[in-house]
């Protein structure tokens, strides 16, 4: 994803006006997380800054679809990096959320089926949550 771009590049290529708060947070994100995280895991890594901030700035990656959202039954909000050079396709694929360690996980490579509706009816949104075990948990002691 953006390998070849430093974190200003890609915000600025996302329409993003560059400040020193917005650079921070997507570098730290950028730089921390492969999988999903949620505003609190932010807060913790960029004591700094304040909540309202980081939520705005996550607002403005997500709208520019630096990011997307993940929405897995936890109550909390979460969000993942697109990890695709064009952005527009980083939706679209399913998502796992550990019952034991409670991490959600992309998985790019696995796509939502597509869903038959009825006549008339138009889809906006698709969110596929798949709830298990992750591969880190299924390995280890006591598990089968």
């Amino acid at each position: 994803m953006h390998t070849n771009l430093s974190d200003e590049q890609i915000l600025q290529q996302a329409g993003i006006r560059v400040t020193a708060v917005r650079l921070l947070v997507w570098h730290y994100i950028r730089n921390n997380y492969t999988d999903a995280f949620s505003l609190n895991d932010l807060e913790i890594g960029l004591k700094t800054v304040d909540r309202s901030t980081i939520f705005r700035t996550l607002t403005l990656l997500n709208e520019a679809h630096l990011l997307h959202e993940i929405d897995d039954g936890s109550g909390s909000q979460k969000y993942c990096v697109c990890h695709h050079d064009d952005t527009r396709h980083c939706t679209g694929h399913v998502h796992l959320s550990c019952r034991l360690c409670h991490r959600t996980y992309c998985l790019p490579n696995i796509r939502i089926p597509s869903v038959p509706l009825p006549e008339g009816f138009e889809v906006e949104e698709t969110e596929y949550v798949v709830k298990g075990i992750c591969a880190n948990c299924t390995g280890k002691e006591g598990r089968k």
